[in-house]
């Protein structure tokens, strides 16, 4: 039986839905800015994420849904220039907050920094981003939470490689069986299990219809006693209790047994 030790968090569409209520307004607000009459609708945002990063998604959209003569000859410096403006208006949004935790987030926070599980975070997004969100939505003191970060600052590969979760296990100095990873979509699932990680998946809008086949459990959120969380699968879902249906550590510690 692996002791809980360590719960690893994705951040964009798991800790908070980032991707609806933040990056796609901003990415369209920065486009809107620089006047190039690009608009991603929710559809086609949903198929873009499956490119990881800001930057690499933008690069695809030119390369792959413009045509030949709509595509920016210096797409590599006007994408560096998009993707700056695009984390300023990111950052005004967390600033004005309007970007709010998902439903059970903060409560199994709490719950871990209580319960002495160590808490960290893997993540393809600028460390600043990540920074401006935990400050925004729990506090100046948030960051501190957490004995590691891993972001795009301290890893550049892109999920699905497992690089970044490699980074958090050689600084959390904690083997693979006593982490627990949450995550929020197939690129970040596969990264996991690419480095030996147990994971449960916690889908949104844009990633609820992946391939969550090797996942340990499968919600539609979080959930807290008033807001329960609704089970879609997962090779550990025996464990789910429909009597107490959110995730707390008791569940955590159960689908490491």
């Amino acid at each position: 039986m692996a002791e809980l030790r360590a719960l690893i968090f994705d951040v964009d569409g798991t800790l908070a839905d980032t991707e609806g209520q933040g990056h796609l307004p901003a990415f369209n607000q920065a486009f809107a800015e620089a006047g190039l009459g690009w608009y991603w609708s929710a559809e086609l945002y949903r198929e873009l994420l499956a490119v990881a990063g800001g930057k690499e998604r933008m690069l695809h959209y030119i390369r792959h849904h413009l045509p030949p003569e709509r595509r920016p000859p210096d797409a590599e410096a006007l994408v560096t220039r998009l993707h700056a403006a695009k984390n300023r208006i990111y950052e005004q949004a967390l600033q004005s907050g309007r970007i709010a935790l998902r439903s059970g987030v903060a409560r199994l926070l709490e719950e871990a920094r209580r319960g002495g599980v160590l808490l960290a975070i893997a993540t393809t997004s600028v460390r600043s981003n990540v920074v401006a969100l935990l400050r925004s939505t729990l506090g100046p003191e948030a960051e501190s939470w957490f004995a590691v970060m891993a972001t795009a600052d301290e890893v550049q590969e892109k999920k699905p490689s497992p690089r970044v979760y490699e980074y958090v296990l050689e600084h959390l100095s904690c083997p693979p069986e006593g982490c627990l990873v949450l995550e929020d979509s197939e690129n970040g699932l596969r990264a996991a299990r690419a480095a030996a990680l147990e994971t449960l998946i916690c889908v949104n809008a844009f990633t609820r219809n992946g391939d969550y086949s090797e996942a340990l459990l499968v919600v539609d959120r979080l959930g807290e006693p008033e807001q329960p969380a609704r089970l879609l699968g997962g090779r550990r879902r025996d464990c789910f209790d429909t009597a107490r249906p959110w995730v707390d550590l008791v569940l955590l510690r159960c689908l490491l047994s």
